[in-house]
This record gives structure tokens, sequence and C-alpha cells, in this order.
């Protein structure tokens, strides 16, 4: 049985109203994310079919691990969010699991973005100009951040990995879906000295930063890997330790054969319906669900591009 999810919204500083794309009703003017596939505390999606209707997918989780395979982690590993960047984000970096786990009691926080959407000549900040340790703790101390931070240009369709240690953010006017560790661990380098709605700035997190920021000179971008499956274009952009991502073009039909005992599906175009152990499911933009191990025959028929994720 799939487990259909309700989406739980977060108000954020920069957020908008762009995920009414997805036929959402938002709640307010500063909408900033849609946790879609959540078991975090933060926010867990409560399921809206079957026998846990009504239930959220942290307990079933923890309650029905037949459900997921018997290989899992003691916390759901994966969080699925749609980002309306309405106004730049702070510039940010995450920790990995070790440093998360000593320091924070979570897992790490390692990323990836899907650009679905953004204005002409849109940007984010991705990487650092700082060639030793010495030289990126004087540049932030000295608030040299103009030549510090790596500016990339971006386009609806592009991809990013972003590992735990990378120093990113996400410019204005862009909606991206994000595929991250189940983690809530942010630490703050700059936030262009905004205020809160408390009049507060926020909190920066300047020597976490320092010990956590991975100074590599190579990109961590991954190379996306092409393929045609049953006349379908499908894109893998990344597959490792922490997850596989990758995107289906469905014009037609598709037979899906689970890669893992459950995967992580997002709609975020078009529509169709997918049909399990004979049961039809309506798919549109915006549905989000998670395919389980008592799923067996899955077929996807319309038009409609899929994001699908899962542990690898």
């Amino acid at each position: 049985m799939p487990l259909f999810l309700q989406p739980v919204f977060q108000e954020r500083i920069w957020g908008g109203r762009a995920l009414e794309a997805f036929n959402y009703d938002i709640p307010n003017d500063h909408t900033g994310e849609c946790w879609a596939i959540s078991a975090h505390p933060n926010g867990p999606n409560v399921i809206t079919n079957g026998k846990y209707q009504g239930e959220n997918l942290e307990n079933v989780w923890a309650q029905d691990k037949a459900l997921f395979g018997v290989d899992h982690d003691e916390k759901f590993p994966l969080l699925t969010k749609i980002l309306d960047a309405n106004d730049k984000l702070s510039v940010q970096v995450h920790p990995n699991d070790a440093y998360a786990q000593q320091h924070e009691g979570e897992y790490g926080k390692t990323e990836c973005w899907y650009i679905l959407d953004a204005k002409e000549d849109a940007e984010i900040i991705y990487g650092v100009n700082a060639q030793n340790q010495d030289e990126l703790n004087q540049m932030i101390d000295n608030q040299q951040f103009e030549t510090l931070f790596n500016h990339v240009k971006v386009k609806p369709g592009d991809f990013f990995y972003v590992p735990a240690g990378t120093v990113h953010a996400i410019g204005e006017g862009i909606l991206i879906l994000e595929t991250q560790q189940s983690s809530d661990t942010t630490y703050r380098i700059y936030d262009y000295e905004r205020k809160d709605k408390n009049g507060e700035q926020r909190a920066l997190h300047l020597e976490q930063s320092k010990a956590v920021i991975n100074l590599s000179s190579e990109s961590p971008n991954t190379e996306p890997q092409h393929d045609i499956v049953q006349e379908q274009a499908y894109t893998q952009f990344v597959s490792n330790a922490f997850f596989t991502v990758g995107r289906w073009n469905i014009n037609g039909s598709l037979i899906y054969h689970m890669p893992q005992s459950y995967c992580l599906v997002s709609v975020v175009e078009g529509n169709g319906e997918v049909e399990i152990d004979q049961n039809t499911y309506q798919l549109n933009k915006g549905t989000h669900f998670i395919l389980t191990t008592e799923d067996q025959h899955i077929k996807f028929t319309g038009e409609m591009t899929l994001i699908i994720s899962y542990v690898s």
C-alpha cells in the first residue's frame, strides 16, 4: 500500500506564494517550504489514505518496520522539500553525520537541489574561494563575503549536489525540489543583516561554520546519467551512500520496478495516475507519496515529471 502524504508548510522570512503553483492552500505570504515527505519531528507528514490514514509518518516508520524493509535506520533517513525563494536565503553550511551527532544530536545534512523554476539570471551561492583554513577564517572574520562566496547562474532543470560542508545559498526567484538527509541543522554564515518579524537579526553560527566547511577546490556536483526505459526518459542525478535521486519524464506508460524496499515519489509537473496491485490512484502536480514493500505491481500512466529518491 502506498502512503500518500499531506504537506507541512513552514513560514520563512524569505518565502512567498509560489507554492500555490502546486495546488497547495498555503497559509500565508511568507510560505518558504513545503515539507512534502517528512518524518522529522519538526514537521512530520500525516498519511491521507489506507489503514494508516490520519497517522503521521514518524510514528508509522517506528511502528511498522515491515513496510520499509528490514535494513533501515532508527529514524526515517530522508526528507523531501519544495522551497520557494521569493527572496535570497542566508548563506549557510551543514555539518556531516559525525559532527551533527556529536553537537546537535541528529543526522548531518547532505542535500541536493533540482531547479523547478528560476527567474532570468537567477543564481545560487555554491562553494567558497578560500585556499586554506587560515584564509577562510580571516575572510569570514573580516566579512569579505563578496570575494569568499562562489556565485553560479541557474536555470530550470539544473541539478546541484550539496554534500555536508558545502557553503551554499539559494538566490532570489528560484523554486527547487530538495532531497536531503532528515535533518534540520543549519549554520548561517551571512544573512544580509536582515531582521525577523520581531525586529531581531537572525543568529549566525560562525565558529561552527568554520569547523565544518569543506575547502576542496573541486566542485562536488555530479554528472547526470541519461537513459531511455520503456520509451520513457530517465535521468539519474546522483547515487551515493546517502540517496539516489532521479527524474522520470513520463509520456505514456511505465511499468516501474522498485529498486529498493521503499521509494519517495514527487509529481513536479503534469498529471496522470499510478496503478498499484489493481488499485488506481490519481496523480497531480504537487502529489507526494511513498511506495512501500507492499507495492508489487506498479504502473505509471500520463504526461508528468516525477522525482523519485531512495536510500541507495
